[in-house]
């Protein structure tokens, strides 16, 4: 990928246009894909929040499918497989030259008691010696010199860590202020070019914006789980860039799902409720984006994709892939655009299927 490919384009009325197309990250200077690759899913099994078992081989086949195909950004973090997507990506990347290579965003905060401990879920920790040793370790995997984009994982809960509810505060918990202000540090330091903040609420990011600049969010977003639709709105308002994360549900709203398909015990899925006791009006919602999907000869999950990032406010979104082939189904949303009555369409079928929470339409 050129450097002219990491440069604007067409931005239009908010929607990338043309083959490359990109939007401004927020004031970062950054100009990103709608689409970026997520590493998640390739960040192997016998973890907490695993996806189950992958392939190396084709995890770097897709890192490397995914720039070629003009994707421009990658997100991770060191908890993805304590580490392991991050080594990956260094592994995927190395021979690429550095300005031809895609942003790499990484996260902090995240961490296990013992690193070798995979057993149990990890712990919200954003103390300023952590963050600094984080920094430093996802550096030597990444084998960069900076991070693009460093992102606060989860508010800091201490002790305790609940996945995807809100977790109880412990005492030892550090606080908003004293983690953000760590993050400003590093990024005038020059060891990050941007910071971010993923997983808090809008006023959690007053409090952080009073400090330092929010440069991005990064929010759990999707058709099914619209709850992010104010802390969007907040980065809107404050031309903080937003990177959502699931726009496909975790699978969901591929069109690949089925009511019968059972999930592995090693894949963090298999308790969820979206796939368990939610799964009917899920599903109900897929099958209502099927009419759409062929009208325009697209698959669901390009559909899926292109309303998240629809959404005034979203930059881009998160998507992961396990080989090449699966970007393949969905790389071609990045320059799609839907009408005004596809999205009203849309909009109705959630409502009327009662799929997940938030507003239906902005």
């Amino acid at each position: 990928m050129s450097t002219a490919s990491r440069a604007a384009s067409v931005r239009g009325d908010g929607q990338a246009t043309g083959e490359h197309g990109t939007r401004p990250l927020g004031d970062t200077g950054m100009e990103i894909t709608p689409l970026g690759f997520g590493t998640w899913v390739i960040s192997g099994p016998g973890w907490e929040y695993s996806w189950g078992a992958t392939d190396d081989a084709d995890s770097i086949a897709a890192i490397r499918h995914a720039a070629d195909s003009g994707i421009n950004w990658i997100d991770t973090a060191p908890a993805y497989g304590l580490g392991h997507s991050e080594e990956l990506i260094g592994r995927a990347l190395a021979d690429i030259p550095a300005a031809d290579r895609p942003y790499i965003f990484t996260k902090t905060g995240l961490v296990w008691s013992d690193g070798d401990d995979r057993s149990g879920p990890p712990r919200r920790i954003m103390r300023p010696d952590v963050v600094r040793a984080e920094l430093e370790a996802s550096l030597r995997r990444l084998r960069v010199d900076h991070i693009d984009l460093y992102q606060v994982h989860w508010p800091d809960t201490g002790d305790v860590f609940v996945y995807r509810e809100e977790g109880e505060i412990s005492a030892d918990a550090t606080p908003l202020q004293e983690y953000w202000q760590v993050m400003a540090d590093l990024k005038k330091e020059g060891k990050v070019r941007a910071i971010g903040l993923s997983n808090h609420d809008a006023a959690q990011l007053d409090i952080a914006e009073d400090i330092a600049h929010v440069d991005a969010i990064q929010p759990p977003f999707s058709a099914i789980n619209r709850t992010a639709a104010p802390e969007i709105a907040w980065a809107r308002a404050h031309n903080t860039g937003v990177i959502a994360y699931s726009p496909l549900q975790s699978g969901l709203l591929t069109g690949a799902f089925t009511a019968d398909r059972v999930l592995s015990t090693d894949d963090w899925r298999s308790g969820s409720a979206d796939f368990t006791t939610d799964l009917p009006a899920n599903l109900a919602l897929v099958d209502a984006l099927r009419p759409i999907a062929a009208r325009y000869g697209m698959a669901v999950a390009e559909v899926a994709l292109v309303w998240a990032i629809s959404w005034p406010g979203v930059t881009g979104a998160i998507v992961g892939a396990r080989n090449p082939a699966q970007i393949d189904g969905w790389v071609g949303a990045r320059t799609f655009t839907l009408t005004p009555t596809d999205l009203n369409e849309i909009a109705a079928a959630i409502t009327a299927t009662g799929a997940g929470t938030g507003p239906a339409h902005p």
